[in-house]
């Protein structure tokens, strides 16, 4: 035996709690799993020579003090389960198959990087810490306004600001459909390293500089701003999306729980933004808008 297999229940609201925690506990690696049959939940992989006792007490704990917020948890105890190494290789190559995204699309993990992509463009992404594998809902949904957005440009816009780039996804796809320049901001360096790896990965890395800061210090408005982050941030960088789009610019959000998109929207129409691209992929809303055409 090589490894821990942790399993927990969760939801939308608890998910990235949970998974910023397991990381925290030394976790090799963690899969969200959303799509159906299977239920709502967490899978975390762990080397055997963490406590298998330790996880499973920590994790309770902590799961109770989500309770003790408010949060909706389950009073279930995380399973723990081992693995032998060909089981955990296994079981972490299968959580992250291909994933068509869109009409032009094609998200994979290295280790399917020379697979067959048909007429797609591959986005090779290697999961790990960094938020953006392309298999959940607000990643995608980000992804299909982006591809739309591009399809139906008069011509690529000349600069693309992908703000919390998390692995580089967005980035990665905006240069594969076309944008000839990207920049990517981040504050978490786990982030930050994922990203250059995986432009390069790409043959993007001319393409796209990544950057370690939020947008405060920048100046330059940009054609198309993206930026797949959750609600609250959304609603406090209102004033960045607005300083940081061109005149009729297009801005894609993701992150966004269904039933707070209204916020958002709310709060964008304020500074003159209208709303013309909703996407909803397993209770997550994208929402794409157009800046107001003299807003500077």
């Amino acid at each position: 035996m090589a490894f821990w297999q942790v399993t927990l229940p969760t939801s939308p609201e608890t998910a990235d709690a949970l998974t910023n925690f397991l990381w925290e506990q030394g976790a090799l690696g963690v899969v969200e799993e959303e799509a159906p049959p299977t239920p709502a939940g967490l899978r975390a992989f762990f080397a055997d020579t963490a406590s298998s006792a330790g996880l499973a007490r920590a994790l309770s704990a902590y799961q109770a003090s989500l309770r003790s917020l408010g949060f909706a948890v389950a009073v279930d105890a995380p399973e723990i389960t081992p693995l032998h190494d060909e089981l955990w290789a296994s079981a972490w190559q299968q959580a992250f198959p291909p994933r068509p995204v869109g009409d032009r699309l094609l998200v994979v993990p290295p280790w399917e990087a020379l697979g067959p992509a048909g007429d797609r463009h591959r986005v090779i992404i290697e999961p790990g810490r960094a938020f953006g594998t392309g298999q959940h809902g607000s990643t995608e949904g980000c992804l299909r306004l982006l591809e739309e957005s591009l399809a139906t440009a008069v011509a690529p816009p000349e600069r693309v600001l992908d703000i919390g780039t998390g692995t580089g996804i967005l980035a990665i796809a905006a240069v594969k459909l076309g944008a000839p320049a990207v920049l990517a901001l981040d504050v978490d360096p786990d982030a930050i390293a994922a990203a250059r790896l995986n432009a390069e990965r790409n043959g993007c890395g001319d393409r796209i500089v990544v950057a370690m800061h939020g947008p405060e210090p920048l100046a330059t408005p940009c054609p198309l701003v993206l930026a797949n982050l959750l609600t609250h941030t959304h609603v406090a960088l209102v004033s960045h999306y607005a300083r940081l789009t061109e005149p009729g610019a297009v801005l894609i959000l993701g992150g966004i729980l269904v039933g707070e998109d209204a916020r958002v929207v709310s709060a964008l129409a304020a500074a003159g933004f209208a709303l013309d691209g909703r996407v909803t992929v397993e209770g997550w809303v994208s929402l794409r808008f157009h800046a107001p055409a003299g807003h500077r």
